[in-house]
This record gives C-alpha cells, structure tokens and sequence, in this order.
C-alpha cells in the first residue's frame, strides 16, 4: 500500500500512533495534516465522512494539543488523534442530521455523553460518520449526504446504520470510529468492511441524548476499530457510570484498556448458525462463518452445534413490538406534524404507524418475550462459554438498493427482515462482537458474531482478540480501494 504514497501515519493502529503522539515523536498537527490529505484523497471513494470542519480550525487545535504536550498536560491515549463522531449523537457546535432533511441545519448547544468523554481524552472533532435516517436500516443512504460504499466495492453499500464508521476505519480515515447499535449497527457495517465492531452490555456506554432514560434499552454505543486492542481502548474512553443515565453500568471504563492476552484452552463455544434453517443465508455466509472453526480451534476452543432451545418466530414478533413501540416514541410527535411527516422516509412511517396502534398490554407482553429470551440464552451459558452465529444474512449488495427484498428465494416482508439474525443479540443485552470471518469469490467481506454472558464485556473482547491474532483477516485483506 505504501507504494502509493499512503503515510505510515495512517496505517498505524489507533494504539500505536496514540503511543508515538504521546513519546512526541510525532506532532498532533502532522498528524492531523496527514489524515486531512488522506481523507481528501479517498473519503470521496466510498463517502463515509460527512459535515466536516474546516481544516485551518482542526489544525489550530491539533496546535493546542501540542501545546499541552510541552507543558506536559496530557489528556489520555486519544490526545491529539483525529475523530468523527456518528451523525446520530450530539455534537455542540457541529451540526447532527440524523440523516433527515428535518435536522439539516441541526447544531446542538451540548454534547452527548460519550461525545464529552471523547473529547475529554484528547480527541480531535473532524467532523461526523454517514448514517441512514435516524438510523433506520442498515444501509447507509439518506437525503442529505447519499449512500456510503462498501471498502471493498463501493458500488455496495457499507452497511448501517454505523456505515460511515466502518468504511472510514476500512479506508484508514480515521484512527478509531464510534457507533451505535439497535439492530445490529455495529456488527452489520463491522461485517461489511471487514473491521471489527462492538455492542457492549447494555448499560455499559451511558446514553442520555433521548427523551426517555428508562425504558428505551434496545440501542446504544459502542466503538469500531481496525484491530480489537483498538476498540478495547476506545470503550475504556465510552464506558463508565454517569448520574445523568440511570441506569449506567457502575464499573469504570479503565479495565478495558487492560491487556487482552488470555489461555482459551478447553473455552465451549455454542454454534447457532441459522437458527436450524431459520434464518434466510445468503449463499456462502454459513460456510465462510463455518471456516472460522478451525481458527478458534487454533487457540484452543471447542466449538460445537448449538440448540437456541427458543422459537425464533417468537423473538421476532418481540422485536417488532418493541421497535415499532421505541420508533413512535421517538418520532410520533413528527408524524403527527403533516408538513414533517412528508419528509419522513417510508420505513420511519411505517414503524410509527404500527406503533400508535399497539396497546399497552402487547408492550408488556413483548417484554415477557424478551424476558423469556434472556432467561433461555442464560441457560445456554450454563454449556457454553461464548455463542457464535453469523453477524448478517447477505454480503454488501447495491447502494442504490434501500434493502433486499429477498434472500435466498426467501421474500423479506419488512425493510429490517433480511437482518434478523443480529436480534438474539440484541435483545439478550448481552455484549456481542462482531469478528472478520473472510471473504466469497466476489472478494466482498462478512463476519461473525461472538455473544459473551450477561456483563462479560472484557471476556468477549479477549476472545475476539485472540481469534484476531490467529486469523488476521485485516492485516491479511486490506482495501483494495487503497491501491488503486
């Protein structure tokens, strides 16, 4: 890659620049530099950065950062590192679209929680991550900004909806990258762009930029990065108790920046796979996620046929409650304006018009469901260490296309059903990651997700980090983009 006059600078893992910034052997502001004419040179190639600052301000506060390294003020391992932030979280001073024409001219006064942390370690704004509107779907397209590629053929999409996030860590743009996830928006683009992603327990990322601190526990944040150590850091900066989200997990981030290193000897890894034949796969997931056995293996695990014990029919009439309930929470009050409604996108209205119509009693009976789930997939921890299944149920496919409407023979009768597959995760709160699982003949990415029991956030990093170091899909595949 070099070949093509691509600095070392951006190649660098997040981890090691941080390290060279931090020795002052090199300077915030030529790194800032070299990733401005990295991202001016590649980020129209796949259109994953959006809203971004101009580059004599980012240069002044990468100034300031070595400023602070000369008094000997330093903020944290992402002291000087360049970063956009989602377009679903609040930026102060930055505009947040959510992806929707209604939020276009948006700049919010405060940041959001994990926005502040960032920052608080040093971290430099360049500006925000491509998503689809309000992030729904995974596929990253919008009114505003298009559709963001894949990294591997930006003629298909990269996923959603973190799917700015993802092709910018596949493209070197920037050094870590955060996102969110409700249905599998840190997995699916993770997938896609053959880079790792995170879903931490729920709680674990304290989340305050909704109207409702209480209820709405089906998404949050989590980070992305190009190898695991990379994420890891990134949580340690995320995670961590906060009075103004209630119901935060109290443990501070700083274990996560702990080494990751681990003996797997005798680890029980369970094999969801398709649900039994469930699940709708795309010719060649299954058999590239069942290649990654061997790797496991290498490091000691045991992986074995699992039976979820739990009708999957089940957790999919759960989940549409659920969402259909959250969606008409958070954008009812637009619906009922007839001028915002027209600027909403189909699958917006279709979610809050299912969701005015449900009563009280299906919600408290779809959280029983979830509640079943939860107790059904604890019992399968009592065999199994970890469990596995795919992190999608399609490669990348094209951007001009808002969904698949098929998979497999199989019609898709929602414009969320061909991600199903993301949901046993979702719903468990359980930490998931999703891990490189290689490519198919047409040279497009797919992963692997690997679900840890209630809380085990560190234990499921550690094992995506040791499966990482014996496949090294990352090192071994990067974007072809790069060299052309």
């Amino acid at each position: 890659m070099n070949s093509n006059n691509i600095s070392e600078l951006v190649l660098l893992q997040a981890h090691e620049l941080a390290e060279r910034i931090r020795l002052r052997q090199v300077s915030c502001r030529e790194v800032m530099q070299t990733y401005l004419a990295h991202i001016e040179r590649f980020n129209p190639k796949v259109n994953a950065l959006i809203s971004l600052q101009a580059p004599e301000d980012l240069l002044a506060q990468a100034g300031q950062r070595d400023a602070e390294l000369l008094r000997g003020e330093y903020r944290g391992w992402m002291h000087g590192l360049p970063h956009a932030i989602k377009d679903l979280s609040l930026t102060r001073g930055i505009r947040t679209t959510m992806g929707s024409p209604l939020y276009k001219d948006f700049v919010p006064e405060r940041d959001g929680i994990m926005v502040e942390r960032i920052k608080q370690a040093g971290a430099i704004i360049i500006g925000k991550t491509n998503t689809p509107e309000f992030g729904l779907g995974s596929q990253s397209y919008n009114p505003l900004f298009g559709a963001t590629g894949c990294a591997y053929d930006p003629s298909k999409t990269a996923g959603g909806s973190s799917g700015g996030a993802g092709a910018a860590l596949a493209m070197h743009l920037v050094p870590v990258a955060d996102g969110s996830d409700m249905m599998g928006s840190l997995r699916n683009p993770a997938a896609f762009n053959n880079i790792f992603g995170f879903r931490p327990s729920q709680g674990r990322v304290p989340f305050d930029d909704s109207a409702d601190l209480f209820i709405d526990q089906l998404g949050y944040e989590g980070p992305m990065a190009r190898s695991v150590r990379d994420a890891a850091l990134l949580l340690s900066v995320q995670a961590g108790a906060d009075a103004r989200a209630p119901l935060s997990i109290t443990e501070s981030g700083e274990a996560f920046a702990a080494p990751l290193e681990r003996d797997f000897k005798g680890t029980r890894l369970g094999w969801l796979g398709d649900f039994n034949g469930y699940l709708p796969m795309e010719n060649g997931v299954l058999s590239l996620c069942e290649k990654t056995f061997a790797d496991f293996e290498s490091i000691g695990c045991h992986v074995e046929a699992a039976d979820p014990g739990f009708a999957p029919e089940r957790l999919w009439s759960c989940w549409r409650t659920l969402r259909h309930w959250m969606v008409a929470g958070s954008l009812g009050a637009t619906y009922a304006d007839p001028q915002k409604r027209a600027l909403l996108k189909p699958e917006a209205i279709w979610e809050v018009e299912n969701g005015l119509q449900l009563s009280a009693s299906e919600v408290f009976t779809a959280s029983a469901v979830r509640s079943d789930w939860y107790r059904a997939i604890s019992k399968l921890f009592e065999k199994y260490d970890y469990l596995l299944l795919p992190s999608a149920q399609v490669f990348p496919f094209d951007k001009t296309q808002p969904w698949p409407t098929s998979i497999d023979g199989v019609s898709m009768d929602t414009y969320h059903r061909w991600m199903e597959v993301v949901i046993p995760g979702t719903l468990s709160g359980c930490p998931v990651a999703s891990v490189q699982a290689g490519f198919n003949a047409q040279g497009l990415p797919m992963g692997l997700q690997i679900i840890g029991k209630h809380q085990a956030d560190f234990a499921v990093l550690q094992l995506a980090h040791a499966y990482e170091q014996a496949s090294r899909w990352f090192q071994r595949c990067p974007s072809p983009l790069l060299s052309q």
